[in-house]
Formats: C-alpha cells, structure tokens, sequence
C-alpha cells in the first residue's frame, strides 16, 4: 500500500506501508502505525512546510478516525477537515490516486517484481504534474455544488 499528500503548491514523498510492519505482520495500517509511519513522519513536517491554513483531509478508514488519531491530531495542532464517509467526489486525492493507478498498470513491459513495481509507482508520483493537482483542488468548489444539487447521489465527478 502506498501514501501521498497533496496541496496546491506541492505534494509530499510517496511512502510504501510496509506489509510486514504492525504488531502481527499483516501489514495493515493500524491507527499506531498511521500515527507514527504517517502522520509523525510526513504530515507534521508538510504541515509546517505548507504553513498556515494547512488542513488534513484523509479519508474515513479506522485507522484515520480512532480516538488514539483525533487525540494525536489535536495534540500536535493539525486541523482534519470533518467530511462525510463515502464522498469519493469530494477528496481530490481519490481521483488522482485513480489515474495514478492507471498510469502504472499501462507500463510496458509490466513490473514483474515488487521491486519493479515500486521503482514504477514512485516514478509515476514523481511524475504527476503539479498543474493536474491544482487542477483537481480548484475543482472541488465545482464538485460540492454538483454533490448538492445532486443531493448526495452520484455526480459526474
């Protein structure tokens, strides 16, 4: 599994969540290991990148929503944006992370080891241009109003 911020000016390292990490090796990403993989090692020190008006906007998995990472969160003074579970078409990442995926799945020839596949995935991040994730973050005014006139169901976006 992978993990990437963006912002309008830039976007963070793209990190690999170990399968092997967490306390019985399944890899799934806990609230500790969110707290201390994640949050302690990218999104404190971006946020201060960022500056003012930084605010976390991660999606609504447990590992994202357990107390333990609001408690976290508060403590180290990074704003998460409160937003409904189930709204892909209000988090501009989703859609990136899409055509992302897209883009890796068309390499030719196709990774044919982990290694290739991760030398792969962080090309491609590296690759996204800034303007497309601008483009997505602007849109977000454009998708909110679609998402109300559409009252909740399914929108374009």
């Amino acid at each position: 599994m992978f993990w990437g911020g963006i912002s309008i000016d830039s976007k963070t390292e793209l990190v690999c969540v170990s399968r092997t990490g967490g306390a019985r090796g399944q890899g799934s990403l806990t609230s500790d290991r969110y707290i201390t993989e994640i949050l302690e090692e990218h999104v404190v020190p971006y946020a201060g990148f960022v500056g003012d008006g930084f605010i976390l906007m991660h999606d609504n998995a447990r590992s994202h929503t357990a107390l333990i990472v609001k408690n976290y969160t508060e403590e180290v003074g990074i704003p998460v944006m409160n937003w409904p579970a189930r709204s892909p078409d209000l988090n501009p990442i989703e859609h990136l992370w899409d055509e992302f995926k897209r883009r890796v799945r068309s390499h030719d020839p196709a990774p044919t080891t982990l290694q290739d596949l991760q030398y792969a995935v962080v090309a491609e991040w590296v690759n996204i241009p800034q303007e497309r994730i601008v483009r997505l973050i602007t849109s977000m005014k454009d998708r909110m109003e679609a998402v109300i006139k559409a009252r909740g169901s399914s929108t374009r976006f």
